[in-house]
């Protein structure tokens, strides 16, 4: 296929555009640049079926050139830095919605008609079933970023209904792995690197979260575009199981060979929004026969790993 991919210089992006390219599919990336370094789609700029654009995802007509002649749109630019919306509340609806009706109406304008689209498994919040499945009931939202994300997710559907189109959203957990550029091990591995004797933690370290290695979750994605065939198809991607705070922080800090003096903040979040137990249901990507291959601990070990081996991508954001 000839695919666009949006956010292709980022972390998920540019793991699936050479991911894409590598299949023998032909790939037009799109990327602005403003959180994905250039360095993540080197590899990608040396195959003669890849065309970079720099390009904006709030620039229409841009994005419409871009996505000529294109059979399929992988939509995953987005502002993902959730822990900061109440700080930036306009980022969100424009880099998350705003950019996604741009996506859609580019789409309509170039005849595209099928589109992958990363949304967040935010959108379930504080949710009263775990694990929780596709069609759970949505409680309140409470972050800016997960709001922004289903509003996304609803245009989306109301395309599909109204122009034809064919949808895959991905409900991701926190992912984790190769060109990892921000959350909590990111976060953790920066402290422990000006300073391996302590560490400040956001919340009360027991908070339960789901993390998913990133080429698992591309392999989720392809598997899904491949084999499910719905109008508008939903997906929750992540790892049967989960872990507090805490235990990630003691393999970090095992894989770093250090014992740190832990300070919480305390409370059961780590910021507005941020939901204290994520577990999501991944029965319905499991029955297209996708099983994921690395465990939550073999993935932040691995995301340890990484960011040992390029501590530029520290420096580019301190």
């Amino acid at each position: 296929m000839r695919a666009l991919v949006t956010g292709c210089a980022g972390f998920i992006g540019s793991n699936l555009t050479d991911r894409l390219l590598a299949d023998g599919h032909e790939v037009i990336g799109y990327d602005n640049f403003s959180t994905g370094p250039k360095a993540f789609v080197e590899k990608a700029q040396r195959s003669r079926n890849f065309k970079l654009v720099h390009g904006d995802t709030l620039d229409l007509g841009a994005l419409t050139g871009a996505m000529r002649d294109c059979d399929f749109v992988f939509h995953l630019a987005a502002n993902a830095d959730l822990r900061f919306g109440t700080e930036h509340p306009r980022k969100d609806l424009e880099q998350n919605t705003i950019a996604t009706f741009n996506v859609l109406e580019a789409m309509r304008a170039g005849g595209s008609r099928r589109v992958a689209f990363s949304s967040t498994g935010s959108v379930y919040e504080e949710a009263s079933v775990f694990p929780t499945p596709e069609d759970a009931p949505f409680p309140v939202q409470t972050s800016l970023y997960g709001a922004s994300k289903l509003a996304g997710e609803g245009l989306i559907a109301a395309y599909c209904e109204g122009f034809g189109f064919q949808s895959y959203i991905f409900r991701f957990v926190s992912i984790l792995g190769e060109r990892y550029t921000h959350g909590h091990v990111f976060d953790f591995f920066k402290q422990l690197r000006r300073d391996p004797t302590k560490l400040r933690v956001l919340g009360d370290g027991k908070q339960r979260k789901s993390y998913l290695y990133v080429q698992d979750c591309i392999e989720a994605m392809l598997f899904a575009v491949q084999r499910a065939s719905g109008k508008t198809n939903i997906f929750n991607l992540g790892v049967d199981g989960f872990c507090k705070v805490d235990d990630s922080i003691g393999w970090i800090s095992e894989a770093l060979g250090v014992n740190p003096r832990l300070e919480y903040a305390g409370g059961d979040c780590g910021w507005i929004g941020d939901s204290p137990f994520i577990y999501l249901d991944t029965t319905r990507i499991r029955a297209l026969g996708w099983v994921p291959k690395l465990s939550i601990r073999q993935g932040v070990i691995r995301t340890v790993e990484f960011l040992k081996a390029n501590e530029w991508i520290l420096e580019r954001r301190e």
